[in-house]
């Protein structure tokens, strides 16, 4: 694991340190890891909401048909093969 250094007004640092003593986290280090977690979650989540977003105003849904369904197959016949030649070469 790799050390990141970073600079906070004092009243930042007093907080965090509060967090810390009052037993919400065992070290700073753990309260800045919590943020970034909870960072990734949030434009994970964003993301999520905008392809949601996205697949309701791509127009009215159509009915899946059996064509429909092969070429899914398919693709993910040629993608499962793929990531084996991968595998065996790499």
């Amino acid at each position: 694991m790799k050390s990141i250094n970073i600079s906070l007004p004092d009243m930042m640092r007093a907080y965090v340190e509060e967090q810390v003593a009052d037993g919400c986290y065992s070290t700073i280090s753990e309260y800045f890891r919590e943020l970034v977690r909870q960072d990734q979650k949030r434009k994970a989540k964003e993301h999520l909401e905008t392809l949601l977003l996205e697949g309701l105003n791509s127009g009215n849904a159509t009915p899946l048909t059996e064509q429909d369904w092969d070429d899914i197959r398919q693709a993910v016949r040629s993608k499962v093969q793929g990531d084996k030649g991968l595998n065996t070469n790499g």
